[in-house]
């Protein structure tokens, strides 16, 4: 007899668990979702929601008309966040400082445009603003704001919340990409945070996405001996 009333998360759980308890080994078929949702007595789309989030997570590869399997090698992942700057400072018993140091629209270079993917008479927003903590240069935000996608942010008082801050709040995102390195200080890098030129600084660029629509592309650079933090 089906169980009933599974919602999606108890069911991740299960399959989960079937998974971990080599139920289903690596490599294995395991049943479809039409099956998956009898047997727990809910909508195929509730399955579905599971297996997607399985996925997501590494522990399922599911391919179009081939079905679901388990990995063969299953991928740890780590979780990333993007933090508001403010907390961020704060949650080290910091006082969070905020400069907004450039607003205005104008054209993008073009490796942004280029990642960006948008016409080149386009203009966009461009914010330059420097977070600090205990008064000390914390983080310098250099980012690129799609205002056509983001009216919104033209009248928000970025003097007042810095664009992260504002971002994180109102612009819910489907995607985007992110890379680390270490950036090299230029002249005016270096002034604004407080160290060398050519000092090894640790940066993150980040884009995100609303579907095929870009709305923001970001550099965030940190001051020397920032060190980050994640989850897996």
């Amino acid at each position: 007899m089906a169980d009933q009333g599974h919602s999606w998360q108890s069911i991740h759980d299960i399959v989960r668990q079937r998974i971990q308890d080599r139920y289903w080994k690596p490599g294995e078929l395991i049943p479809g979702e039409a099956d998956l949702a009898e047997e727990f007595g809910c909508a195929r789309a509730t399955v579905n929601r599971a297996l997607r989030q399985l996925a997501e997570s590494g522990l399922l590869d599911r391919k179009r008309k081939a079905g679901t399997r388990v990995a063969l090698h299953p991928v740890r992942k780590a979780i990333l966040h993007i933090p508001i700057v403010r907390k961020e400072i704060e949650e080290r018993n910091q006082v969070y400082g905020y400069a907004l140091l450039n607003r205005k629209k104008m054209s993008p270079p073009d490796h942004v445009r280029a990642r960006m993917q948008i016409a080149s008479d386009t203009k966009l927003l461009k914010i330059e603003a420097l977070h600090l903590a205990d008064g000390k240069p914390f983080l310098l935000e250099d980012r690129w704001v799609n205002f056509h996608a983001l009216p919104d942010i033209l009248k928000a008082d970025l003097s007042v919340t810095s664009a992260n801050e504002w971002l994180v709040m109102n612009a819910p995102f489907t995607g985007g990409n992110i890379a680390f390195s270490a950036l090299s200080a230029t002249k005016r890098v270096a002034e604004l945070m407080g160290t060398q030129p050519g000092a090894a600084l640790f940066a993150i660029e980040r884009s995100t996405w609303e579907g095929e629509t870009a709305l923001t592309e970001a550099l965030m650079v940190y001051g020397e001996g920032y060190r980050m933090y994640t989850a897996i």
